[in-house]
């Protein structure tokens, strides 16, 4: 029986020739197989050549070349990381698989890894020093090292736009390099080049959800943009995805800290207590000198408040201090300018009307840009007012007084005694006087003066104007008066 059953066992195992012939069979499959790969593959269809050496590999596992293939497929597909398994598991079925370290080079290469890369070219000219594509793909890597040498010390230097440059020719031979692709992005985010930064983050993050530095410049470009709520949210994903990013976890404390800052400062403006809300603005502005845009608005949020103090000059700092940070901050213009306004500055407030009307070409902002460029006009014309020593809100009555008073005082035959200098000064003055009165006490010219109205044009030539006919006039009357000398320079008025 036991004879038997042993027997039985044998004749049920195959003979070594039909061992041989399977093993023969599972190979002409998988070269079949990979035939059909490499037609797909000459036909540009890489995703059924992909499939066909997939079927040669299931067949026959240990042969380097099809794996070979399939990573050549991976990389035309920008499948890099795949491709790379392949590669290494090329060469380790056949050190000596030429292809199959160049394809490993390849990925390292395309994947930032020139280092790496560097070691398969080299095993490449080891097996063929004559390799004219290790020679070059070794000069490649090389060149991809010293960019991100340069690159490493311009970040330093927060020379963020050579960075930019530098990354840029890397890609060029890293082009699935998602570590070359952040640091252009925050760079980018640091130049205030937004969009760009947001879209080059977003493409990785379509690709690697999880991702947490390209969470981190999304965070980080919505917190140069002022959005600091929205950028919360994508440090604190960055940082779940990440519990040690240093930068993301910087840059949500300054966030957080700038946020509770801002909105206490505009709680204590609110209340009118301008004094807290000053202090509150300055601790925000000292968080972070890199967020531009948020720091322009504290600016002019604390030019506001000196405005609110009557501190009118440390206003206009502040505005310029905003606008520097942004050129295109309308409110920090319109601010300054109604300070120049208010300082008597009417062309540095033409100047800052004329660049808010450009940019926002509204109603309201051509009648202030009007208003300033009359202000200014009138600015340039003798100031009858002053000359009287009146306020612009004097009665009738107050402007008769004070030209009594002033036309008396600067009357020439009141100085007959001084020197030529000074009769020369007094009867200027006189004159001025006799202007200012003729002007502000007819209504009319009142007017057309206060409106910023050339009054020459207007048919008044002050050039013919005789000072002493008004001055007749109004001190005409029963007994008149005149000038005596009580001794020299002094005099008093005789009236009858």
């Amino acid at each position: 029986y036991l004879l038997f059953h042993h027997c039985d066992v044998l004749s049920l195992l195959p003979c070594a020739g039909e061992r041989l012939k399977g093993d023969e069979g599972r190979e002409g499959e998988a070269e079949a197989f990979k035939e059909q790969g490499n037609a797909y593959y000459a036909k540009k269809d890489y995703n059924e050549a992909f499939n066909y050496y997939t079927k040669a590999i299931d067949t026959c596992p240990n042969n380097a070349s099809y794996y070979g293939n399939r990573a050549a497929t991976l990389m035309m597909l920008g499948r890099f990381r795949e491709a790379l398994e392949d590669a290494q598991q090329s060469v380790r079925l056949d050190d000596s698989f030429v292809r199959g370290h160049l394809r490993e080079g390849k990925c390292h290469l395309s994947l930032g890894n020139a280092m790496a890369a560097s070691r398969c070219f080299q095993r490449v000219l080891e097996l063929d020093h004559k390799n004219t594509q290790a020679q070059q793909e070794l000069k490649n890597a090389t060149t991809v090292l010293e960019y991100e040498k340069i690159a490493e010390v311009d970040f330093e230097k927060r020379d963020f736009r050579k960075v930019v440059f530098c990354m840029d020719r890397a890609l060029e031979f890293a082009p699935a390099c998602h570590r070359f692709k952040i640091l252009k992005a925050e760079c980018l985010a640091l130049l205030g080049r937004y969009p760009e930064a947001q879209s080059v983050a977003s493409d990785i993050l379509r690709m690697d959800s999880t991702n947490a530095d390209a969470l981190y410049v999304r965070g980080l470009c919505l917190y140069y943009e002022d959005c600091i709520e929205k950028a919360v949210q994508f440090f604190v994903q960055a940082l779940r995805m990440a519990p040690d990013h240093e930068k993301a976890c910087l840059a949500c404390r300054n966030a957080k800290a700038l946020k509770a800052k801002k909105e206490d400062g505009n709680k204590a403006f609110k209340k009118g207590n301008y004094k807290l809300a000053y202090e509150l603005y300055t601790e925000a502005l000292g968080i972070d000198p890199n967020n531009i845009k948020t720091n322009a608005k504290l600016y002019c949020n604390r030019g506001t408040v000196n405005s609110k103090l009557r501190k009118l000059e440390e206003a206009i700092d502040d505005c310029t201090n905003a606008v520097k940070l942004d050129d295109t901050y309308v409110k920090a213009y319109l601010r300054r300018a109604q300070c120049y306004m208010d300082t008597e500055q009417y062309e540095d407030a033409v100047r800052d009307y004329e660049k808010v009307y450009q940019t926002e070409k509204t109603k309201e902002h051509k009648q202030l840009l009007k208003n300033a460029q009359v202000e200014l006009k009138k600015s340039k014309r003798k100031d009858y007012y002053k000359i009287l020593g009146v306020n612009k809100n004097a009665s009738e009555d107050e402007i008769k007084k004070a030209y009594r008073k002033r036309a008396l005082m600067h009357h020439p035959d009141r100085h007959s005694g001084a020197s030529a200098e000074v009769q020369k000064e007094e009867e200027k003055k006189f004159k001025e006087v006799g202007e200012a009165f003729t002007i502000l006490s007819d209504p009319k010219k009142k007017a057309r003066y206060d409106s910023g109205q050339d009054l020459e044009e207007d048919g008044l030539n002050m050039g013919e104007f005789d000072p002493n006919n008004i001055f007749k006039a109004f001190f005409s009357g029963p007994g008149g008066f005149s000038f005596e000398a009580s001794g020299p320079g002094n005099f008093f008025f005789q009236f009858g």
